[in-house]
């Protein structure tokens, strides 16, 4: 099957931000929009233009253009970037003409009541120079003599795109081919002819496999989001409408990204908000397996959604319909036992780190709350200080140890040399380390403190200094800042399990900041 001119859109910040009053906080933001450019999305909406007081940096609804802008990353492939404003409650005087950087695409709505208002706002947009797309708010509701009239004053405008909304979820098949087959037949062939579809029957999914297997001869696009996240019961799940378009439209988006970018944004916060459908039954649904092996792994504690991907895809279709747990050990080890020969890196950090001190940095809150006791003890002491799975902006830090990938690729610069584990296979680092040579130590699953504590150990470094190793909580609101999250419903079991094999490993570590590792303790 050859692909034609279909683009797809996110529409995640926006949409899905109905859902938490679009308060996603700005780093947070932006690390969806670069994990949905690194996806290969091609085009991402980024917010609302609308009438508000003042400009908040968390908040994803701005008056101006330019403070959306602030949110996009520095590098972003073919990605284009939109945004959505509303005639009567935007001032289109607030918007700046279009430099030829940043958002390029404004996709203006109107209810049926100021549809003619809003035909004439959208003009107002095209005039600056922005590509155009003209959203209809409820196209069900128009008569199809309205909706013709509607497209007649659309190739008057000549958008980029004109997309056919289905606001309340009432569409159904028939409903599609009639308002798709009289938008096609009515509307300048040039134009861009676009599906928004809202969850409300479970039929978003098959309406856009339908519109898309039509093969109209325009170029078209498909909207969705993370999760389908939305106002309930939500939209259509992007990651679904992606995977489709990968195995019969030659598209190549990036499943693993998506996979990320729902377990670290969106599914904490459907914990909180429930909406539509979940990933790990269209894991287990897409390669047509029992469902409970997506459980099984979602309970390992140590996997991603990208990792249970992957292992799933390997699968024996033998042991597709019934459950095996001990053949779902068996793929889970397989996938983890990346044996490298490690024994070169290991001499050269040993000659560099053997015998000192060492400060082990891990992105608990508590590094926030002493940071000034931190930045003392750095200073006043010789000491190599390494961070595990992140890179902290406001401490010195000399290497970084990384075994989760998902932390590593989030990084837009390393400031420092990087120690990495053997399943990040394909990264480029520093010093790589055999994985099975530090794991296991940890019985409920994999601890990075802890692999880098029996790294430290076997390289003889000195005495080992650990701030910011908080410990699990079962919310995962324990970190530094909200876009790590690591959270599991075993919270205090896990710490215990980790004070524990501390002990075991015979490693003495001082505690800097307050840590569940130091104060539970299932041992004498």
């Amino acid at each position: 099957m050859t692909s034609y001119d279909l683009k797809l859109l996110d529409c995640t910040l926006r949409d899905g931000g109905y859902v938490n009053n679009w308060e996603w906080g700005f780093r947070r933001a932006r690390d969806i929009i670069r994990t949905l450019t690194k996806a290969r999305v091609d085009m991402v909406e980024v917010g609302f233009l609308r009438n508000v007081e003042g400009y908040h940096p968390d908040i994803t609804v701005c008056n101006r253009i330019e403070e959306l802008n602030e949110l996009l990353p520095e590098t972003y492939g073919e990605t284009m970037f939109s945004a959505m404003a509303m005639n009567g409650n935007y001032d289109i005087g607030k918007l700046s003409p279009y430099n030829g950087k940043g958002i390029e695409l404004i996709r203006i709505t109107a209810h049926e009541h100021d549809i003619r208002e809003g035909l004439a706002f959208a003009g107002k947009v095209m005039e600056k120079g922005y590509k155009l797309s003209i959203n209809p708010i409820n196209i069900m509701g128009y008569s199809d003599e309205e909706l013709i009239w509607i497209l007649k004053q659309v190739n008057q405008i000549h958008p980029y795109q004109f997309s056919i909304v289905d606001t309340f979820g009432s569409m159904k098949r028939r409903d599609l081919d009639r308002i798709v087959s009289l938008s096609d037949h009515n509307l300048d062939r040039d134009i861009r002819l676009s599906l928004h579809l809202h969850e409300n029957m479970s039929l978003s999914c098959c309406l856009a496999q339908n519109f898309i297997d039509r093969h109209l001869g325009r170029p078209v696009a498909v909207d969705g989001s993370l999760m389908g996240m939305g106002r309930i019961p939500g939209n259509l799940p992007v990651e679904l409408i992606a995977d489709y378009l990968n195995e019969y439209m030659d598209k190549s988006y990036d499943i693993d990204y998506l996979m990320d970018g729902i377990q670290d944004y969106i599914a904490p916060l459907k914990g909180e908000t429930e909406w539509g459908y979940t990933p790990a039954y269209f894991l287990s649904a897409r390669f047509n397996l029992h469902r409970n092996y997506a459980e099984y792994y979602l309970k390992k504690g140590d996997l991603t959604n990208r990792d249970i991907n992957h292992i799933l895809s390997r699968f024996d279709q033998g042991k597709t319909a019934v459950f095996d747990a001990e053949y779902a050990d068996m793929m889970y080890e397989g996938y983890k036992n990346n044996r490298i020969e490690d024994t070169e890196d290991r001499l050269k950090l040993r000659e560099l780190l053997g015998g000192r001190d060492i400060l082990v940095l891990a992105p608990g809150n508590s590094i926030v709350s002493y940071e000034k006791k931190i930045k003392n003890y750095i200073d006043q002491t010789d000491v190599v200080v390494i961070s595990v799975n992140f890179i902290p902006e406001n401490f010195p830090v000399d290497y970084a140890f990384f075994s989760n990938r998902k932390r590593l690729e989030r990084l837009d610069q390393i400031p420092c040399k990087t120690i990495i584990t053997s399943n990040l296979k394909g990264e480029n680092a520093d010093y790589i380390i055999d994985y099975n040579s530090v794991s296991g130590s940890f019985g409920e699953g994999c601890n990075s403190f802890i692999m880098l504590l029996k790294l430290l150990k076997e390289i003889r470094a000195g005495k080992i200094i650990a701030a910011g190793t908080d410990g699990y909580t079962v919310e995962g609101k324990n970190y530094y800042n909200n876009h790590i999250r690591n959270y599991t419903e075993h919270g205090n079991k896990f710490n215990m399990a980790v004070a524990d094999t501390i002990h075991n490993l015979d490693v003495q570590v001082a505690f800097l900041t307050p840590s569940a590792y130091d104060k539970i303790r299932s041992y004498p």
